[in-house]
């Protein structure tokens, strides 16, 4: 790397294939020539409420099929809502491509996807690893509409020229299907055998277990879905939020995130938050809801605010660790990745409050890409490598602490409490 951090000339010669992440759930509508007719949309849009009751009264048992309940955020609900309100738009569409898979578009000149983002999708039988008609069909969306599936292992293509010379790379080097976000995560983490687990810690925040079978359990609001990988599935909490809040009140404030966290770790429990800025789904399904301080008082500070914070986010981790529960499976020791890894304030109290171990080794913040680097050497190597997917080596374990005074339980319980208080609140307003 140069100092400015971009690729040298020898570096960029020595690239041997490229790896995709991106986040899921966005809608890049094309038209025939894979133009863009509308801008994306983006995981965290939530307009398509409506569409999702339309589609689960449809077919009843859609969340079974497809590994959750519609959500707004899904890429399915967006389709029906575009067929409505911008019908002029929906009639152009030829294809629809999560926004991983434009970039790979771009590339290599395929409409590719592979099994954890079209899991993502909604329109995804996570059985059969293929697409619904069924699901298509109340949806709006066409099944010609949609890209390939295949492992994210697979080679989706070959670097066409013009990319390769914009980029400085070689050409003909071959692009790997790659992964959402989520499971590039865990690839980067070597979460890819039963059991595995991992919390991501970044804009919006996932409990993630890999399982060998599929096991769908809709009303906990997990996200059960087909593995980037062949022969595997995983869980999922997906929280909307994730770490996220700690910037917000950062920005509010005015102050750097480091600063307030340094006072918030020696501030006594004050305020609770509730950290739905942008609504929630692990384990509410709310896309309304926001977020909102209770019990403020003259003694609070820049610090107990960030400090109400970071416990509302560990909370949330509780509440996803009681919905997998809920599903079936217990998370054991778990790795932590994203942004929020590096707070050793945030993750000593998830770990308090879930009662899971959960170790961080070099590089937490850089899952996803690690992740899609591992599945394109892969792709380059043409099969998995039990030594490519290898868990890195643990840096530090935040063990779980006791609570004999009862202290952090009172805590959650008055946090699982503030939610319909709050909710009843916002309907009156």
């Amino acid at each position: 790397m140069t100092a400015s951090g971009q690729l040298d000339r020898e570096t960029r010669a020595r690239v041997r294939g490229i790896g995709l992440s991106g986040q899921m759930h966005g809608a890049v509508v094309l038209d025939a020539a894979h133009v863009p007719i509308r801008p994306a949309i983006l995981w965290n849009d939530g307009r398509a409420v409506a569409e999702c009751a339309e589609m689960a009264e449809c077919v009843p048992h859609i969340g079974q099929l497809t590994g959750a309940p519609p959500m707004p955020g899904f890429t399915a609900p967006k389709l029906l809502w575009l067929s409505r309100r911008e019908p002029r738009t929906h009639a152009r569409i030829a294809h629809v491509l999560l926004p991983k898979d434009y970039v790979g578009l771009r590339l290599h000149g395929e409409c590719v996807t592979d099994p954890s983002d079209a899991a993502g999708s909604g329109w995804l039988d996570q059985a059969t690893r293929a697409w619904s008609s069924e699901i298509c069909a109340i949806s709006a969306t066409d099944a010609a509409w949609l890209p390939d599936v295949r492992p994210g292992t697979d080679i989706a293509g070959t670097l066409r020229p013009e990319a390769a010379d914009a980029l400085g790379l070689a050409r003909g080097i071959p692009v790997a299907t790659g992964a959402g976000d989520a499971a590039a995560g865990a690839v980067g983490l070597g979460a890819c055998d039963a059991g595995d687990g991992f919390l991501s810690l970044g804009t919006s925040g996932q409990l993630f277990v890999t399982t060998t079978d599929y096991r769908p359990n809709p009303d906990s609001l997990v996200h059960a879905y087909a593995h980037t990988l062949e022969g595997r599935y995983f869980q999922m909490a997906a929280m909307l939020n994730g770490a996220r809040p700690m910037a917000w009140l950062a920005g509010l404030l005015n102050r750097p995130v480091a600063a307030l966290l340094d006072e918030a770790a020696s501030a006594e429990p004050g305020p609770l938050f509730l950290p739905y800025l942008t609504g929630e789904r692990t384990p509410h399904g709310d896309t309304t809801i926001r977020g909102g301080f209770a019990m403020l008082g003259e003694t609070t500070t820049h610090g107990s605010l960030m400090r109400g914070v970071v416990e509302a986010i560990a909370f949330t981790f509780a509440d996803a660790v009681a919905a997998l529960e809920a599903a079936g499976t217990s998370p054991g020791t778990l790795l932590c990745v994203g942004g929020g890894a590096r707070s050793d304030l945030l993750v000593q109290m998830i770990a308090d409050v879930t009662g899971c171990p959960i170790g961080r080794g070099d590089g937490a913040e850089v899952g996803p890409a690690l992740g899609a680097a591992r599945l394109a050497l892969c792709a380059a190597e043409g099969a998995e490598s039990a030594d490519v997917l290898a868990k890195p080596a643990i840096t530090r374990v935040f063990e779980p602490r006791a609570d004999p005074s009862g202290r952090v339980a009172k805590r959650l319980a008055a946090f699982r409490a503030l939610y319909p208080a709050l909710r009843s609140v916002q309907q009156l307003a």
